[in-house]
């Protein structure tokens, strides 16, 4: 597996170089993909584009994070803002934590801050690289290893028939950075006001946006048009 891993994403480097991008929000899958990706690279004498999201609400624990793998792993990985403007009209409309009070208001907020910036990262890119999994939720059962997203973009989600106990066993196997919080009991990274630890008996996101009913669990950055 960390094999196969390995091949996936040096070919993605090497087939489309500076238009890749490599999508990072500090879980251990991400994690992981980073640590890989990094291998990759140095294999291939390339640079990753490696990006994280910052929408103004991470937790410090992702904040610290960034700055260790940056240095371990010898990548610089471009932090993406919201526009301070959208974020300003969104606060004014329905409040600092207005995305409490109705999907569509959580939706609006993760919009203006992660979208937005998600549509920067992406520019002049061919393809781009997540830690999904299909483990992870039922909105994510089905996902293929690549596709073309709604975006007509390449996207690959090379762990995505990784098991929970295959990843856990992949991040110890090789000593992958792991966030904070996931000794906690969060088992996904998110913002700081949207984000719970999960109880053992709770699915993988069941912390995120957790007053949802499950299939709403999506905030658009990996949305996917399903015939």
């Amino acid at each position: 597996m960390n094999s196969e891993l390995f091949v996936l994403l040096r070919d993605a480097l090497v087939q489309h170089g500076d238009g890749l991008r490599v999508a990072c929000s500090l879980g251990v899958e991400d994690m992981i993909v980073v640590h890989e990706i990094a291998r990759a690279a140095a294999s291939v004498g390339g640079r990753p584009r490696v990006f994280l999201l910052d929408t103004g609400r991470l937790p410090e624990e992702s904040h610290t994070l960034l700055d260790a793998a940056k240095q371990k792993y010898a990548i610089d990985i471009e932090v993406h803002l919201p526009d301070a403007i959208a974020v300003e009209r969104l606060v004014r409309r329905q409040g600092a934590n207005g995305f409490y009070d109705s999907v569509q208001a959580r939706r609006a907020c993760c919009e203006a801050r992660k979208l937005g910036p998600l549509a920067r990262a992406l520019e002049g890119a061919t393809a781009w690289v997540t830690g999904l999994r299909r483990e992870q939720s039922p909105t994510r059962s089905d996902l293929p290893v690549s596709e073309i997203d709604d975006r007509g973009l390449i996207k690959l989600a090379p762990l995505a028939h990784w098991t929970t106990e295959q990843v856990w066993a992949f991040a110890k196997e090789h000593q992958v950075l792991i966030h904070a919080l996931h000794s906690r009991g969060y088992t996904s990274i998110g913002c700081a006001p949207c984000t719970r630890a999960t109880k053992p008996d709770e699915p993988l996101r069941a912390g995120r946006w957790w007053w949802e009913a499950p299939e709403h669990k999506e905030c658009g950055l990996h949305s996917r048009s399903v015939s």
